[in-house]
């Protein structure tokens, strides 16, 4: 179940359906599917293609809610989406809780940050 919903919220991501993939993750978070770190990187990054960065950015702190630790891809998912609005300080303030986190930056998280 979890392989498929994952595809799922992804497919609805890539597609421009933010609200969609949200609607997805939604379903999931009622059902007895069990959360991951991909499942939450798919949503982020809906949410991300769809100039939602404030639902990104609500996504990246439930995961610990979840009981789900968040990866380099998660902030970078979450940096990406607040670059594609503008929030250069939201940006900054994720990529500066990442090296905090111990959680490890890459190009990405760079290239994103300095967009």
């Amino acid at each position: 179940d979890t392989i498929i919903f994952s595809v799922l919220v992804s497919a609805c991501g890539k597609s421009s359906g933010w609200g969609e993939a949200l609607q997805v993750f939604s379903i999931m978070t009622q059902a007895t599917v069990e959360m991951d770190t991909t499942i939450f990187n798919a949503a982020i990054s809906a949410c991300g293609k769809g100039s939602e960065s404030a639902k990104a950015l609500q996504l990246l702190t439930a995961i610990e809610e979840y009981g789900v630790e968040s990866d380099t891809i998660s902030h970078n998912a979450a940096i990406s989406a607040c670059e594609r609005e503008g929030d250069w300080e939201s940006a900054l303030q994720l990529f500066s809780k990442m090296t905090h986190e111990v959680v490890e930056s890459n190009a990405v998280s760079v290239n994103a940050v300095i967009s």
